[in-house]
């Protein structure tokens, strides 16, 4: 990737690229590969003593992208061990509990789609690779040697997470868990101070609730539980300062969002996002004493939900909302964490600058920045010499300058409500108008698209596509009321955002009404489908790609009929109503359809199972229309393997050029 110098001048600091990358030779045509792989390096993490760095870093092994935990030494940063997970099986995330020991909960990669999914499952490690240890799992057998503890005995029955770490790291940390066992235990959430090397365990709270979060004081006393019930509605439980008596705080105090974040180092306030009945969520700050608020920071649009933790005391310095291009607020402008923030960012114009972890005494920083361009850079900062080392990048192989601008948009939809999205138009474009592609995110509800890097986005762009992207009503990062505005509007309100929103682009004068193609994954696929049939005159053809096609098949699902939640979660955005949600899917109007369609889908696929595309491909045979059709075996929700997402974009890029002209 090319570097660029960075002025050295401002306020002594400096940035050293110590291992930039060589330069490459332009290409007419960036290569399909460059779009193809994932992030290279995740959660990165400094040792509390500031001499080694912990990340979860992929590589491609044996022709899958495989997610390792590596640990270097950042003296000349030298790799001092690498560990793999079984097949499908990854770092979720990376904690330090001493200068010598990290604790890393385990995930299972479902696709290239899908976020990993936690599996409850808890392993510890030293740095060098020595002494790990499973501290919580299905499979663990009795962690300390215990004769009567027969062998082969399963382990923990339930899932385990990393809830926290108390502020004097002492090789210990605090788990949370929940049962699996269909008993009074299974509803309730257990929190555990565990040894993160005998994996001894002391229980210091029981909430009679399921799958809640904790927030300790900085002195390791539990004072809030809190997550959602059955009914997907918030709660929280306080816990009395000198007893263990836990009372759940009513209703109509919480608001429509109400999560406590951190505590202030005397304990006397906590740090909280809320949220009234409409309106996105702000930062706060709370008194425990006398329960007065203190606004620190909002938007009238977006939500708060990128907040910035200091130095130390880790206490929220900076905030930003995701809603078009995120802005830095400060909460103390003044505050030592604050200023090195505006010294660094304006070594960095236009882009985000994150921190992303300190040493215990806050002299060491590992900070990364990313835009709509760039996918992301990790730097290393030294406070007492006020210089900054350049580590690593995310994704070596994108030249910044050749990426297409992400532009945030605004638009009215047709019943007057205001939505938000972004319009990719391609780095050195013609004065003509150009091909444009609606690309609708997937969930639907509570995900949105964001200003940052999107590889599809870019390499639609990079083939000569305009790209839209609509944050739909019902999308996240609004609050709650945009929220619920998308219930029961999968084939309805949210289509029309998207229509409103290609109507939109095409009355700016940039791109061409007779050249408009829709492309999604997931809902997006759904979206894609409904839209070709709803607008047959808008579209000249439809991609879906891991989709979502029935939606009395999702109902009837096993994943659903096993979880209360998901059934009451589908309940109240779709509904039951089997002969409305035949209606509302894409197998039932297939023959409204009237535009080339292509289908693509993992065999394997668990979120959206083959079954979903195959009912998709049945029924647009059986209406005599026109497809294309690419179901890749051993492949799931997104495709694990370069090669298969290499094929998927070559098929991409010709279907597109061949109904869109290049």
């Amino acid at each position: 990737m090319f570097r660029r110098p960075l002025s050295a001048a401002f306020l002594g600091l400096t940035i050293a690229f110590a291992h930039a990358l060589p330069a490459v030779a332009a290409e007419a045509l960036i290569p399909i590969a460059a779009f193809v792989k994932y992030d290279k390096f995740r959660q990165p993490r400094l040792s509390p003593d500031g001499k080694h760095l912990a990340m979860i870093v992929t590589e491609e092994i044996d022709g899958r992208d495989l997610s390792l935990l590596n640990i270097y030494a950042l003296d000349g940063f030298k790799l001092i061990s690498s560990i793999r997970f079984p097949v499908f099986q990854m770092p979720f995330n990376v904690h330090w509990v001493s200068n010598t020991r990290l604790v890393v909960p385990k995930a299972e990669d479902w696709g290239f789609r899908e976020a990993p999914i936690f599996l409850g499952e808890i392993f510890a490690t030293d740095y060098d690779g020595k002494n790990q240890g499973y501290l919580y799992g299905k499979d663990r057998f009795s962690y300390q040697r215990n004769p009567s503890a027969a062998a082969g005995t399963v382990g923990d029955r339930g899932w385990g997470y990393l809830q926290s770490l108390p502020t004097e790291l002492n090789g210990r940390f605090f788990l949370r868990e929940r049962k699996w066992s269909a008993n009074e235990a299974s509803s309730r959430s257990f929190l555990y101070d565990v040894d993160a090397k005998t994996g001894t365990r002391k229980l210091i709270a029981d909430v009679p609730a399921r799958d809640l979060n904790y927030l300790l004081q900085h002195d390791g006393t539990p004072r809030f539980a809190y997550g959602m019930n059955d009914n997907n509605r918030r709660i929280v439980f306080l816990r009395d300062k000198n007893e263990d008596n836990w009372q759940q705080i009513p209703v109509e105090k919480l608001g429509a969002e109400h999560t406590p974040l951190a505590f202030t180092p005397d304990d006397k306030n906590y740090f909280l996002l809320y949220a009234e009945k409409d309106a996105p969520a702000a930062l706060m700050r709370e008194s425990m004493s006398s329960g007065e608020r203190t606004l620190l920071a909002s938007d009238p649009v977006g939500s708060i939900d990128m907040i910035q933790y200091g130095a130390v005391t880790e206490q929220p310095f900076a905030v930003a909302t995701r809603l078009r291009v995120p802005i830095v607020r400060y909460i103390d402008e003044h505050s030592p964490d604050a200023k090195l923030h505006q010294q660094i960012s304006k070594q960095f114009p236009g882009q985000y600058v994150h921190f992303s972890t300190f040493s215990r005494d806050g002299n060491k920083l590992l900070f990364f920045v990313y835009s709509d361009k760039e996918p992301g850079e990790y730097y290393l900062f030294d406070r007492s010499t006020k210089a900054a080392e350049f580590l690593v990048a995310n994704r070596s192989h994108i030249d910044a300058a050749k990426m297409a601008a992400q532009t945030p948009i605004s638009f009215t939809a047709r019943d007057g409500l205001e939505i938000h999205g972004y319009l990719t138009i391609p780095a050195n474009a013609s004065a003509q108008k150009l091909p444009l592609v609606l690309h609708p995110h997937g969930g639907p509800q509570g995900v949105a698209d964001e200003w940052f890097f999107d590889a599809d986005s870019q390499f639609l762009a990079s083939r000569g596509y305009a790209v839209l992207r609509v944050n739909y009503r019902g999308s996240g990062g609004r609050g709650m009321a945009f929220y619920r505005a998308g219930d029961k509007q999968w084939a309805k309100g949210m289509l029309h955002d998207m229509i409103d929103g290609v109507r939109w682009a095409i009355a700016q004068g940039k791109v061409d009404a007779s050249r408009v193609c829709v492309y999604g994954g997931s809902y997006g696929a759904y979206a894609a489908m409904m839209m070709a049939a709803m607008e047959p005159a808008l579209f000249k053809c439809a991609v879906g790609y891991a989709g979502l096609y029935d939606l009395p098949m999702l109902l009837k699902s096993e994943n659903v009929k096993r979880s209360i939640r998901s059934f009451n979660f589908l309940s109240e955005v779709i509904g039951t109503d089997l002969e409305l949600l035949r209606q509302d899917s894409p197998t039932f109007v297939a023959s409204k359809i009237n535009v080339p369609v292509l289908l693509v889908h993992g065999e394997q696929d668990l979120v959206t199972p083959k079954e979903q595309a195959e009912a998709m491909r049945d029924a647009l045979a059986k209406a005599g229309k026109s497809f294309e059709w690419m179901m890749v075996p051993k492949e799931e929700h997104g495709f694990y393997r370069a090669e298969n997402r290499t094929a998927f974009f070559q098929r991409l890029e010709t279907f597109l050029a061949k109904h869109l002209g290049s």
